[in-house]
Formats: C-alpha cells, structure tokens, sequence
C-alpha cells in the first residue's frame, strides 16, 4: 500500500485538483505504478543487496507515493530479483483493487536496454487496433516510460554513475490476473492470458458517481463564478493538456468530466457559459457521437457499425466500410480510414458536437470537440457552433 495521496496544487479554487478534493474520496495507484514501484524495488535490491522498504517513485504529474512491499525475493548469484506491490484502487470500485503485483528483474546482456515480458497473469496483445504491437506483452507506453526512466535513475545510482543504462528484462505478473481479467474487455480485445497495465498519470481516480457529478457541477459553478466565459470538459489528464495548449485556458476553467459527458451537459444547459470545448479520446467521443451520455467502458461500448456509417458519409467505399464495422478497437477503425483519406476523426467530431448541441437544448452555448489519441495527439476537430458568443 502506498503511504500519501496526492494532494492538490491549492493554486486555484477550481479545475482538475478542486474536483478530486470535492469529492471527498479517497484516491488509489493504477497497476502502472505498482508495477513501477514493484521493478524498481527489485532492481535496487539487484544492484545493491538490498530492497527499498518503502519504496518511492515519482508519478507523471511529480507526485511522489512510497509504496511497502508485500513479496521480494532477491538471487544475485542468478542475476535476477523480484519484488510484489499490493494494489490500492482507493475508493474505486476497481476489479485489481487489492492484486498482488510483481516485478522480476533479469540481468541482460550491455546494450540490451529495458526489455518487457509477460508473466503470469499479464496479457498479450493478439490484434492489432491497441497502443502496443501484436505479440507484445500488455504493459502500456506510459507505464513502460516510468518503469524505464526509474531503471535508469537506479543504474545511475548504484551502477557506473550518471548515464548508466539499465540492460534487464522486466517481468510483470499479477497474483489471478488471467481470473481476474475475465470481468474486463481484454478478452474480446484480443488481450490474452491475463490483465493489461495501465495508467497515464499513475493515480486511480474515485469514480462514484454521485460524488464526481456533483464534483463536475461544483467546477462549472467556480467557473462561472470566477467569470469564466469559456470552460473545457475533458474526459482525462492527456485530454485536459490538449485542451490547454489549444485554448490556453486557466485551471478553473477545466472540467473533469471523466465519462460522465452528460453531467457536464445537462449542468451547462441549467447553467450556461458562452463556449464549451469537450475534449477526449477518440474511442470515448465515439460514443457521444452515438448518443451515449455515459462513456465507461461498463456502461456504453463502441459501436463499429457506426462508425462504419460515419466512413460511408466520409467517401469509404462498402469493402473499407464493411472493415471499419469488423474493426477490433474505434483506434483499428481510426486508422484503416486514415489510411484511406476518410475523415473519421472529424466525423466523429461533428457528430458528438451535434449530439451535445441536443442535450443542450438551445442554451446559449457554443460547442467545439477535439478527439486524440492516447498519445495525444488531435485525430478530429469540429469548430464551434450553437447559439454562444464563440462561432
């Protein structure tokens, strides 16, 4: 378990770190940091003999969480050590919530750098559509970012000194990961054998949902209160930067509407401001355009013969059309069209804007939506429309 929550900036009243605190809930670490403490544990205990207890590692956004260990297990003599994080979801009702997460550190040979591998109770991507290559195991970019830049902070501390590599393979495994996977969309995704590991900022936010609507419409008031004329709902952390560097907008004015798309309409329309920009992941505004107010994964889904429908509008001819609709993921349909020259991004775009506009109900406001990619990157854009003051 780790020993602090993270704590807001205490800069502004309102925005992303006035949300988290409203809602009175207690936080909790995705499976990426524990599987960043759990390896960096080990391959301290690899190089100097012994394991950090507890050990510390710096999130994303500089937070800095300790974690205990729960398992280690340190061969020297062999090359290899492992060590075991218990994961804590916090208040969220999250299915790895209380999973023992280890990671085995193998000595490889220089030159080698960070090499990943599955062990028990991890997935492997079988199709294609995901953030990772077919056959890779199912530990995500950003996660393996961290574990790679602690590595290498641990290399330089007790190796050869600053800019020391770390050559080792890295094994992640969770304690009835391939049971537990069975209660998420791994399978049907084409993930394999076990669970994925997550996170882009290192922290599981509490997703109940009567305390983060109401957290939603407390933002919306301190936005308008602070004279706010233009406010941004996003659906995460990479989306909120996104919307940032786009609009330069101050703290107060984002919304971290998280997947619940309609609170933030329904709020604004009872409440409104000039201009509203939604901004997500494509996947996830998919299924606004298809006229889902609930975005989780558990509640709504994306549906491939939409957008198949969408691509048709765009120019795609039936046999992309028909490969759209048998897509594995929104991202595998993103990127067939893509390939064809098919706007989907945009298309998606205009549709959720349209959808918006609906709940909305002829409030005076203007809305505009930005869909990403998970690396963040803008996929589709449709400018504002409605009867604000922005057009």
């Amino acid at each position: 378990m780790a020993e602090a929550q993270p704590q807001g900036t205490g800069k502004a009243a309102g925005g992303r770190s006035a949300q988290l605190a409203h809602t009175g809930l207690r936080h909790g670490w995705t499976t990426g940091a524990c599987a960043t403490a759990a390896s960096t544990a080990a391959y301290t205990a690899l190089l100097s003999g012994e394991f950090p207890d507890p050990v510390r590692i710096t999130l994303p956004k500089g937070q800095t969480p300790s974690f205990a260990l729960a398992v280690e297990e340190l061969d020297r003599d062999g090359g290899s050590a492992m060590a075991g994080v218990v994961k804590d979801a916090g208040d969220d009702p999250d299915v790895t919530h209380g999973a023992l997460i280890r990671a085995r550190v193998r000595r490889l040979a220089p030159g080698s750098g960070v090499v990943f591998k599955a062990g028990p109770g991890v997935g492997t991507v079988t199709r294609p559509g995901l953030p990772l290559e077919v056959g890779e195991p199912a530990v995500n970019p950003v996660p393996r970012q961290m574990m790679r830049e602690h590595l290498a902070e641990v290399a330089g501390r007790y190796g050869s000194g600053p800019g020391a590599t770390a050559d080792v393979e890295v094994e992640i495994s969770v304690d009835h990961g391939e049971e537990i996977a069975r209660s998420t969309w791994n399978p049907r995704l084409g993930i394999l054998g076990g669970l994925s590991i997550l996170g882009t900022t290192g922290i599981v936010v509490p997703y109940s949902c009567s305390a983060w609507i109401d957290s939603i419409r407390r933002g919306v008031d301190v936005a308008r209160a602070a004279g706010r004329t233009h406010v941004a709902g996003c659906t995460g952390s990479t989306s909120e930067k996104v919307a940032v560097a786009l609009h330069h907008l101050p703290e107060d004015a984002l919304l971290d509407m998280g997947d619940f798309a309609g609170a933030v309409l329904k709020y604004i329309r009872r409440h409104p401001v000039e201009r509203l920009t939604i901004c997500g992941g494509f996947a996830k505004l998919s299924k606004l355009a298809a006229g889902h107010l609930d975005l989780h994964s558990a509640r709504s889904q994306v549906d491939k013969g939409f957008l198949a429908e969408l691509a048709r509008r765009g120019g795609a001819d039936e046999a992309l059309a028909g490969a759209v609709a048998e897509a594995n993921t929104g991202l595998a349909a993103l990127q067939l069209c893509a390939a064809a020259g098919v706007p989907l991004g945009d298309l998606v775009a205009a549709t959720a804007r349209e959808e918006s506009l609906a709940v909305l109900r002829g409030a005076p406001v203007a809305v505009d939506v930005i869909c990403i990619d998970r690396a963040g990157m803008v996929v589709g854009r449709a400018e504002p429309r409605g009867p604000g003051g922005a057009q």
